[in-house]
């Protein structure tokens, strides 16, 4: 124990042994010795010399020099001191909450009152055994009856786990028991084991176990040693039965990362090129096995660029080849997926055709052709393999490495037919689904579009209300956005257009119109590749929609025009009177409010033909605002009324918030000043509600600008940083305007 404690505070300076010979007067021989445990009773003056060159004071001092003497009192007693631990880890960084809470274990005194058992848990390569190792050579001093060590092969691909009686028996070869009086059985071994060890202060690390039932036996019987224990799995029964702490090891952060790789390679090269690192880290998903085999090679070729590491890792797992079992990424994410029950790897083999972030358990009963209930064991099976985590209840994810590894293994190991089936079932899941959450939403402002026939063995969620439904879409939002992609990379463009058009309004709601262009453009090739007139005037239509909205009025006009000709050759009465009332808003905004007039009529006397109230009323408020741009105010409060009446007679609140602002306008510019304010405040009220961020902001500058000119200046300005605020949350080119005006 003495001579682990010169070897870490040897190292801590910075020392080698030839380095403290020459401070301290020992020969280089005598430190070797004093390292490797080979010595007798070291001689009171080499220890103060010993602390000295090591600069100890205080506590740590005594500490020290205690340590000395008991190393010599077990030599007296013959008690050997077995020092099994492995170096620790060049490099370390990060992990301080995890460091903190083992820390915290050795704060109850050296005996606590039970066993602690420190479980550290989590996916494979993220740094389980370099955090136990680190964390023991930190505190090596209270340990002084030595420590023991055994890699327990839980997960080795070999399938050769070290069972109970070999560890056991290798422990009393290092607390050196003759083999005569080793006795026969597990039991009376452990029972040995256990009397060796009691009263002795011990670290006793077993890394890498399969199961609870592999670390029962190795558990000590007394409380004054502690054991550390490393698994894939969650040992959920050890933490249960022997009170463990369990300890669950995530990915490192984004600044971990990059100190990692800092350390590894040198300060000099990362900070020469900052953007290749952030990929480097990108693309090792912050796991640290992938960013050490990285960095090795980084260190192995010091001339080479690291953009050019970075452009290799586009090939994910080739790139982390190692040709090594232990160190190669592939290898090691293989040792958890071999130990999974059949269903449980064909999901995960599954989970390789999902396009992330993550899935409910409704989407992965989908993939795999089951049903929810049948889906959560799986899920669960595959959570305490750390192959999949749950950020969130009910949200399941993996990161990019391992979703790369289990679409290889879907690749390789699921039929081609197979493989496309379950692309089938997870693409209906998704337009099925956000169909069913669109029509919740806005039950009567959708024109009806009938979805593909899904397949067998797809789940639907149907979510019962409007605030279910907006929550549904909050939650699969960034999945929806992905699985477009991949349904329009996967050649299916009928479930590419479809679940963009049932999406549509909640991405409207979101306000982020660069996410809208992105997805119509898709639906709108889509379209164009399955000769369907009716799908391009919807996705032409859309795009003039955000297109407008972003102020780029030449793209927004060239696109309803084409929407215009697409519905005409259809003879669609109704959505060519969708475009008219678009075209009119594109005409306002370019201040020609006349000829925006003359559209805003077609749109009213078509929807007036077809009979669609809640577009009469749309029309009615476009007329209302029109009249008010043109300066004819009581006309516009004559329309926006009309308009008001029957929002709120079909339960429109969306329409009747855009009305209520057009009301205020109108009162406003009639002097009505309270009766403006009364008007925006009820339209604040219903965009908040409806979570409409960029109509709400205007609301906030319309209603600045009657502050202002009834003389209240502080409240309008106000209102104007209110609306600015939100503006530039959404990157809007409104802020600049609105910022100049502030």
């Amino acid at each position: 124990m003495f001579g682990a404690q010169v070897r870490v505070h040897r190292q801590r300076l910075g020392m080698s042994q030839e380095e403290l010979a020459a401070c301290t007067g020992v020969s280089v021989r005598g430190i070797r010795n004093l390292e490797a445990g080979r010595t007798g009773r070291p001689r009171p003056g080499t220890v103060r010399l010993l602390a000295d060159a090591f600069e100890l004071a205080g506590a740590e001092r005594d500490r020290f020099c205690r340590s000395a003497l008991e190393d010599a009192e077990d030599a007296v007693r013959g008690r050997p001191v077995p020092a099994q631990l492995p170096a620790d880890v060049p490099g370390f960084v990060g992990r301080t909450d995890q460091l903190s809470r083992l820390g915290k274990l050795l704060d109850r005194g050296d005996r606590p009152a039970t066993v602690v058992i420190s479980a550290i848990a989590g996916t494979a390569g993220v740094g389980k055994t370099a955090l136990a190792v680190h964390w023991a050579h930190q505190f090596l001093d209270r340990f002084p009856d030595g420590q023991l060590y055994v890699n327990l092969r839980g997960f080795d691909p070999a399938g050769t786990a070290a069972t109970p009686a070999e560890v056991v028996r290798s422990f009393l070869d290092a607390l050196d028991v003759p083999a005569q009086r080793v006795p026969e059985g597990l039991d009376a071994q452990t029972a040995l084991y256990r009397s060796l060890l009691a009263e002795r202060r011990m670290l006793v690390l077993l890394d890498n176990a399969r199961d609870a039932d592999q670390v029962r036996p190795l558990l000590p019987g007394t409380a004054s040693c502690l054991v550390l224990v490393t698994s894939r799995n969650q040992l959920t029964g050890l933490i249960a039965s022997a009170g463990a702490l369990p300890l669950r090891l995530d990915l490192l952060s984004p600044d971990e990362a990059r100190d990692l790789l800092a350390r590894r390679v040198g300060m000099e090269r990362t900070a020469a090129e900052p953007t290749a690192v952030e990929e480097i880290v990108e693309r090792c998903a912050r796991l640290p096995l992938a960013l050490a085999v990285v960095a090795a090679r980084a260190a192995a070729e010091p001339g080479r660029p690291l953009a050019a590491l970075a452009t290799e890792l586009h090939h994910r797992l080739d790139s982390l080849a190692t040709g090594d079992p232990g160190t190669d990424v592939r290898s090691v994410f293989s040792w958890s997926y071999r130990q999974l029950s059949q269903p449980a790897a064909r999901l995960f083999r599954l989970l390789g055709v999902h396009p992330g972030p993550d899935l409910s358990a409704s989407a992965a009963a989908s993939l795999a052709g089951t049903s929810p209930g049948q889906a959560r064991p799986l899920l669960t099976e595959l959570i305490q393999a750390h192959l999949v985590t749950e950020p969130v209840p009910g949200r399941y994810a993996l990161h990019d490495l391992l979703r790369a590894y289990a679409g290889e293994l879907a690749g390789s190991d699921e039929a081609d037919a197979d493989r496309r089936a379950a692309l089938h079932r997870l693409l209906d899941h998704y337009l099925r689904s956000a169909h069913q959450a669109d029509t919740v939403l806005h039950p009567t402002t959708r024109e009806a579009i009938e979805p593909i026939a899904p397949m067998s063995d797809v789940t639907v969620d149907d979510p019962g209300s409007g605030d279910a439904a907006a929550h549904w879409f909050a939650a699969e939002y960034q999945v929806l956005v992905a699985t477009v992609r991949l349904a329009a990379d996967a050649g299916l463009d009928r479930h590419a257009w479809q679940l963009v058009w049932s999406m549509a309004r909640f991405v409207q709601g979101r306000q982020d119109f660069r996410d809208a262009i992105a997805l119509h453009g898709i639906a709108l090739r889509a379209a164009l590749r399955l000769g369907d007139l009716a799908a391009q005037g919807y996705s032409h239509r859309l795009l003039g929609r955000a297109y407008t909205q972003l102020g780029e009025h030449d793209e927004a006009r060239a696109h309803l025009e084409h929407a215009l000709e697409a519905y005409g050759q259809l003879g669609d009465e109704t959505n060519q009177s969708h475009v008219h009332l678009g075209l009119a808003e594109v005409l306002e905004r370019q201040g020609r409010y006349r000829d925006a007039l003359h559209q805003a009529e077609q749109s009213l006397a078509r929807y007036r033909t077809s009979d669609q109230q809640v577009w009469q009323a749309n029309a009615l408020n476009a007329l209302g605002w029109l009249h008010a741009r043109l300066g004819d105010y009581e006309t516009a409060l004559e329309h926006c009324q009309q308009a008001l009446a029957l929002q709120q007679e079909l339960g429109y609140r969306q329409g009747e918030a855009v009305t209520w602002d057009s009301l205020g306008v109108a009162y406003h510019h009639l002097g009505r000043h309270a009766d403006a304010v009364a008007a925006y405040q009820r339209a604040l009220a219903l965009f908040r509600d409806l979570g409409n961020r960029y109509y709400e902001a205007d609301s906030l500058v319309h209603l600045g600008d009657t502050y202002r000119d009834s003389g209240d200046t502080d409240t309008a300005r106000e209102q104007w940083q209110a609306a600015l605020a939100i503006l530039t949350d959404l990157d809007h080119p409104d802020a600049e305007q609105l910022q100049a005006r502030l």
